[in-house]
């Protein structure tokens, strides 16, 4: 009898499924919620997750992506034209203890 090895996670032996991961990535880049917040977030539901491990979740799951980032970017490249959003949005600079203007 054989058995097929288990699939790989995005944090090996952790506890974080990929849709959590997908999660925190979605809520960062595409909804601008600081990691900070979403800690507070999930700490409010009885979930104690520290800024630092979340960030090194998305530094994981940003290392997994590159391949396709770096096929994205060749697709891009072989386009005629490029289609370019310039809407402002803030964004936090935390060393100014400010926002500074950034762009989706």
């Amino acid at each position: 009898m054989a058995q097929a090895h288990a699939p790989e996670h995005v944090v090996p032996g952790g506890l974080p499924t990929e849709a959590l991961i997908a999660q925190i990535i979605v809520a960062k880049f595409g909804d601008h919620l600081p990691l900070c917040r979403q800690a507070e977030i999930y700490t409010r539901q009885g979930n104690t997750l520290v800024r630092a491990m979340l960030g090194n979740w998305v530094g994981r799951a940003c290392f997994h992506l590159k391949p396709i980032v770096a096929h994205m970017r060749e697709h891009s490249k072989a386009a005629d034209r490029i289609f370019m959003d310039e809407t402002r949005a803030p964004v936090l600079d935390p060393g100014r203890r400010r926002t500074k203007t950034g762009f989706f």
